[in-house]
């Protein structure tokens, strides 16, 4: 058998255990496989909302791929574009303003899904979404400036507008993330002197008939009930439908004034897989019984939260954990399968059950058709939690942080991570490239002070086009025509750059008319400069 190139793309449940499956079926000279994530670890989500509050640590509910996945190799970058013609996956650039091309013989698709902020106005400037680890932290600082605010705060009205948390999305994710909100909140007040209890509102949006479709109605009164109890108002037939930085404004009309909006749906999948030219269902890949992307059997799989996966009865598998991870060892079988001349199987399975937390100790569960809730069910939904996690070292942490949340108070500490902002500058010694001839052109320069020399070509054929000093700018070309570099830029001498990223020089074009017009005036002259030439 020929050594096999085999792609995952993604690091979520069903990716990391499509790696750890295949890892046992193949040997080193049988394939290799590589793992394509933007991040370095995988994140259990199941434990997720417990960053919130702080009952786990930040690290402790994330585990490192290359420790998982020890045979698996591992590339940092985001996925841009499948050619499933070609069979080549292109990945995002990386120091280099270069992409990255990887060749597979087989490819796993285990994208995850995006929350779809865009449909909502307001959304995407003003909301939090809840999906991974940066979300949880943003999340849990935005609460923390909140109170932190609104014990300094002297008018009533904006007080209230402060203490006010609202939640769009009434299943698992936003009960699990409305219940440790509003805990935290109450908790953390004792921190506080300017504030009560009774001054904390946290609202729970969901456009069904009750909270929690994923389980038995009993099930779901009894959580509506138990957190109603604890002070949450829960807002039933009734949607988000625009945010600002002031309110939150629904589809019945309502408006709430709040400084805190997190919406937990709806989803969709990634911007990649949109544009995959294969048969969908709802805007996700369809697959076949056993996994494979319809029309690519033999050579695609799909599988996790971007997938539309049926089972054989017709019933469509939920976007959860514990799919997600059988359907990565059903996907590692059938590769093996198609690889070494095996039979594949079909994926059958149909959950073991269903359980979220609560908050304070209860929590809802239906396993096997045994229906728990209230303590009994949080003890059951912790242990299996626990033991579900991979890795001892992380099951020892968690438990010790569990622990640790029964003695003491809860941990104020906001963490304070800044975003890389859109502008930025940077500094060159003599001989330094800014950037070279053929990298993606994915910002445009302005020279602050020293002097740069464009060129073309290498070696005896390299050829000086222009010298540039203060206040030129250079590289709006590539960006422009969204092409590649047609040229070398070197620092002659030390030399200070401002640095306008393609995001930022796009919104500032599009809303600042002769914004744009100054760099396309610049880049006519250049071609006009070139053709003379």
């Amino acid at each position: 058998m020929s050594k096999k190139k085999i792609v995952i793309l993604g690091g979520g449940f069903s990716g990391v255990y499509t790696a750890l499956g295949l890892e046992k079926h193949f040997k080193p000279q049988e394939a290799s496989i590589t793992l394509v994530n933007s991040e370095n670890y995988f994140v259990y989500k199941p434990l997720l909302p417990e960053v919130i509050s702080g009952a786990v640590g930040l690290t402790d509910v994330v585990s490192p791929i290359r420790r998982l996945c020890p045979r698996t190799n591992l590339v940092l970058r985001d996925v841009e574009n499948v050619d499933l013609e070609k069979q080549v996956v292109t990945c995002s650039r990386g120091f280099k303003a270069r992409h990255l091309e990887i060749e597979y013989d087989y490819l796993v698709l285990a994208l995850g899904a995006k929350t779809l902020f865009s449909i909502i106005p307001g959304l995407v400037e003003h909301g939090l979404p809840f999906g991974n680890l940066a979300d949880a932290v943003a999340l849990r600082n935005r609460v923390i400036r909140c109170l932190a605010e609104a014990e300094i705060e002297t008018d009533p009205e904006a007080k209230k507008k402060l203490l006010t948390f609202v939640i769009a999305g009434g299943g698992f994710s936003g009960v699990e993330v409305a219940a440790l909100v509003n805990d935290f909140t109450r908790d953390a007040l004792k921190n506080y002197s300017n504030m009560s209890p009774q001054a904390i509102r946290v609202v729970l949006v969901q456009s069904g008939k009750r909270i929690l479709p994923e389980v038995e109605e009993g099930l779901a009164v009894f959580a509506q009930d138990l957190l109603r109890k604890r002070g949450m108002e829960i807002i039933l037939g009734d949607r988000l439908a625009a945010a600002s930085s002031e309110k939150a404004i629904f589809k019945s009309g309502m408006e709430i004034p709040t400084r805190c909006v997190v919406s937990t749906v709806p989803s969709t999948v990634p911007d990649v897989l949109e544009k995959l030219d294969c048969e969908k269902e709802r805007g996700r890949p369809l697959t076949t019984p056993h996994l494979e992307l319809s029309g690519q059997e033999g050579k695609v799989w799909a599988l996790g939260d971007c997938a539309w996966i049926t089972l054989p009865n017709g019933d469509r598998v939920p976007p959860t954990a514990q799919h997600a991870t059988r359907e990565g060892a059903c996907v590692a079988d059938n590769i093996a399968a198609h690889a070494k001349g095996g039979t594949p199987r079909v994926f059958d399975f149909g959950g073991l059950g269903k359980m979220g937390s609560l908050g304070h100790h209860s929590a809802v569960a239906e396993v096997m058709g045994v229906k728990l809730s209230g303590f009994i069910a949080w003890v059951l939904w912790r242990f299996v939690y626990l033991s579900k996690f991979p890795g001892w070292d992380r099951r020892v942490r968690i438990g010790a942080s569990w622990f640790m949340e029964l003695l003491f108070p809860p941990d104020m500490v906001q963490l304070s991570l800044r975003s890389q902002l859109g502008v930025n500058e940077q500094h060159l010694e003599p001989g330094e490239d800014v950037f070279e001839e053929g990298d993606l052109g994915d910002s445009v320069y302005i020279i602050k002070d020293g002097t740069c020399e464009v060129t073309r070509g290498k070696g005896d054929s390299k050829e000086v086009l222009a010298t540039l000093g203060a206040g030129q700018v250079f590289g709006e070309m590539a960006l422009l025509a969204d092409a590649g570099r047609n040229a070398t830029v070197t620092a002659a001498e030390r030399t200070n750059l401002l640095v306008i990223t393609k995001p930022v020089f796009d919104a500032l074009s599009s809303n600042v008319p002769e914004f744009g017009k100054i760099f396309s005036k610049v880049a006519s002259q250049r071609t006009e400069e070139n053709a003379e030439g």
